[in-house]
């Protein structure tokens, strides 16, 4: 018989075709996901940080501490910063912390990034209020 085998050969084809996607798309929700909490992390941590008065450098330092946690460079992250009072630490005022981070699409060649964007923006915005009794 000559379609001995093809039956194994016709699986192997049909399951690597399908097996290769699978993976890149777990591989890339991967980095999504991780992108997510490092921004989620960072922006609530920053709006906790400049609402009780720390300076801008400690905000960024700690974006860029959740970045790096989760294996991001940490210049993929970008943090603004927005009060509802002037100074931010007045007592009761609303302070906005948004992190945006682009996630790079995993196994993309550098030459292709620089014709399409290929980036995935991930953007998680926290707000945290200046305590009351503030001095």
């Amino acid at each position: 018989m000559k379609d001995e085998g093809s039956a194994t050969v016709e699986f192997l084809a049909v399951g690597v075709l399908l097996l290769v996607p699978l993976v890149y798309l777990v591989l890339t929700l991967g980095r999504v996901q991780a992108a997510t909490f490092a921004a989620g992390s960072g922006a609530g941590e920053a709006a906790r940080l400049v609402a009780a008065g720390a300076p801008p450098a400690d905000a960024q330092a700690a974006v860029a501490l959740a970045v790096t946690d989760q294996a991001l460079p940490a210049a993929a992250a970008d943090l603004a910063v927005t009060c509802t009072a002037d100074p931010c630490r007045t007592p009761e005022a609303e302070v906005a912390a948004t992190v945006r981070v682009d996630v790079p699409l995993p196994l993309v060649p550098a030459f292709a990034r620089d014709v399409v964007p290929l980036r995935v923006p991930v953007s998680v915005r926290r707000v945290a209020v200046a305590d009351r009794f503030a001095p």
